[in-house]
């Protein structure tokens, strides 16, 4: 026999900080910025910047902004700054695409490679910092996945 659910607290007790998932998330969110800020200090890297780089390490060929920003769910007014400082860095290369002049391509430079190689520790060094054991990070990873999918059909129902 399995042991019953405690009851849910009432719609007063609900709206208490302490119990809002957004606040635990955001507090965590904040709490990584931090650590991410002085990861990637030495790398010359923001954390958007260095998300945007993860996505274009992981294909060599060009990429599309759009498909970029689809990856990332950043918007083109902010992908787009935030693309044009990593080409002022000289670690991308934005261009026409060959087949749809419309379209833009991102591609990874010489140096935007090497950064990569520096950037290899960094991955350890924020698993370090979370405290957490490889299985708890999957699981977590896992369960904030299905509340995104969970968050984006709602709000697709409400359209």
């Amino acid at each position: 026999m399995t042991a019953p659910h405690p009851p849910l607290p009432d719609d007063a007790e609900l709206l208490r900080l302490d119990h809002q998932i957004c606040f635990s998330l955001h507090a965590a969110a904040r709490a990584f910025g931090g650590v991410y800020r002085d990861a990637l200090k030495d790398l010359g890297l923001t954390y958007p910047q260095y998300l945007a780089m993860l996505v274009l390490w992981e294909e060599p060929d060009p990429q599309p902004v759009k498909a970029i920003g689809e990856r990332l769910r950043l918007d083109s007014g902010t992908l787009s700054p935030l693309l044009k400082r990593l080409e002022a860095a000289g670690l991308v290369a934005r261009e026409r695409s060959a087949e749809d002049e419309r379209s833009v391509v991102v591609r990874v430079t010489e140096a935007g490679e090497g950064l990569r190689e520096r950037a290899l520790p960094v991955p350890r060094s924020i698993a370090a910092a979370s405290g957490l054991s490889l299985q708890d990070a999957r699981t977590l990873r896992g369960l904030l996945e299905r509340l995104t999918e969970s968050l984006d059909a709602a709000q697709a129902g409400e359209r």
